[in-house]
C-alpha cells in the first residue's frame, strides 16, 4: 500500500472512530469498539472501499499505534470527541511530560492552562521529540513542559493509552513551564 493510501485510510480511521461514527452508520460501544466487518461494510456502503489488508496495515505501521485491535474489533487508542470510556487506568507519570502546540494558541495557554477543548482530556507526550511532531501539525511547533510529577502530587489524575500517550482532564497554568511573550 503506498504512503498516500495509508494516510488517507488512517484519517478515515480517525475521523470514524474518534469523531464521527454515525456518519458512516457506525455505533461504537461504550469503550469506542465495533466490529472490523462492520466498519469495513460501512466504509464500502459510504463510498470509501477499505479491505481488511489496508486496515491491517495502516493499524501496523501507524507511527503513534492510533488504533488499536482486539480479535475482531477495531477501536481508536485515544482522542475522542464522541463519548467513550475507553478503560484506561490511572497512572503515576513521569516527572516531566510535553505539550506540542504553536505560538498562536499561547496567549489561551498563558490565561486558562490547556484544556481538552473538543476531547475527553489534554493529551501529553512522554519526551520532547514527540511533542515536537504534534505541535507541527498545525506549524512551527511550540513545546510546553508540564510539571506531572507536582501535578499528581496535588490529586491531578493520569492515564496512560496503549500508545504512550499521557491524559489529563486539564492542566493549569502553575504546572507549566512556557516560553516568553512574543
Amino acid at each position: 500500500m503506498d504512503e498516500r493510501r495509508t494516510v488517507k485510510v488512517s484519517k478515515y480511521l480517525s475521523k470514524h472512530l474518534r469523531h464521527q461514527p454515525e456518519a458512516i452508520g457506525l455505533a461504537l460501544d461504550e469503550a469506542g469498539w465495533v466490529e472490523i466487518d462492520t466498519l469495513i461494510a460501512e466504509a464500502a456502503a459510504h463510498g470509501f472501499p477499505l479491505t481488511r489488508a489496508e486496515l491491517d496495515h495502516v493499524v501496523a505501521t501507524n507511527d503513534k499505534r492510533r488504533f488499536a485491535v482486539e480479535g475482531t474489533r477495531i477501536r481508536a487508542s485515544q482522542g475522542h470527541s464522541v463519548e467513550v470510556d475507553l478503560g484506561l487506568p490511572t497512572a503515576s507519570p513521569p516527572a516531566y511530560l510535553y505539550h506540542g502546540t504553536v505560538a498562536r494558541n499561547l496567549h489561551a495557554i498563558r490565561a486558562e492552562g490547556l484544556r481538552p477543548m473538543n476531547r475527553h482530556a489534554v493529551h501529553l507526550s512522554p519526551d520532547r521529540e514527540t511533542a515536537t511532531r504534534v505541535g507541527a501539525r498545525r506549524g512551527r511547533p511550540v513545546v510546553l513542559t508540564v510539571d506531572a510529577a507536582a501535578m499528581h502530587r496535588d490529586g491531578h489524575v493520569f492515564q496512560v493509552s496503549a500508545n504512550g500517550v499521557w491524559l489529563t482532564q486539564a492542566v493549569p497554568t502553575r504546572y507549566l513551564r512556557l516560553p516568553g511573550p512574543r
